[in-house]
């Protein structure tokens, strides 16, 4: 089972859930998913959603997913992360009025650049690549070990201060 989450904060995915329905259409996703589709207006076609979930069900559809498709908001990253499922990564763009800034690329980013989580571009035009990957066994993901609270915080500081910088 695939579980898609993008958080609860008051910002659409629209684009993530019509694309998700074009890969189903194309034949390129045929597993069952669940989403969580937060204050999205797209209504899904071809995989269940609701709106929002509680906090056990959040953990519940964790436990049952193979693979999550994740907003790049690092706790639900982490929870993935830390069951020991496969984790892609969506970027959400300020552009589209996804969300306040654009920092979901530098999280993802680092995520993705230590082996993390696959992470499709921000457009998502390689979205179905990385369920390729995951089901063909190639994805190359390095396991999660989480002994360090702050290990996620220190990750993306580390890269954001090595890229960029600051």
């Amino acid at each position: 089972m695939i579980f898609v989450t993008v958080g609860s904060r008051n910002y659409p995915f629209d684009r993530l859930f019509i694309k998700l329905d074009e890969l189903y259409e194309k034949g390129e996703l045929k597993e069952c998913m669940f989403a969580q589709t937060g204050t999205s207006a797209y209504i899904p076609k071809h995989y269940e959603y609701r709106d929002f979930i509680t906090v056990e069900e959040f953990q519940q559809k964790i436990t049952e997913a193979d693979i999550v498709v994740s907003h790049g908001a690092s706790g639900s990253i982490m929870k993935a992360l830390n069951a020991g499922k496969k984790v892609i990564a969506v970027t959400r763009l300020e552009k589209y009025g996804e969300h306040i800034n654009d920092h979901q690329i530098q999280n993802n980013v680092a995520f993705s650049s230590n082996g993390y989580v696959l992470m499709p571009d921000p457009e998502l035009t390689d979205l179905a690549d990385c369920f390729q990957k995951i089901y063909q066994h190639v994805d190359g993901l390095r396991p999660w070990e989480n002994k360090d609270p702050l290990a996620v915080v220190n990750l993306i500081d580390s890269f954001i201060q090595e890229n960029w910088n600051l």
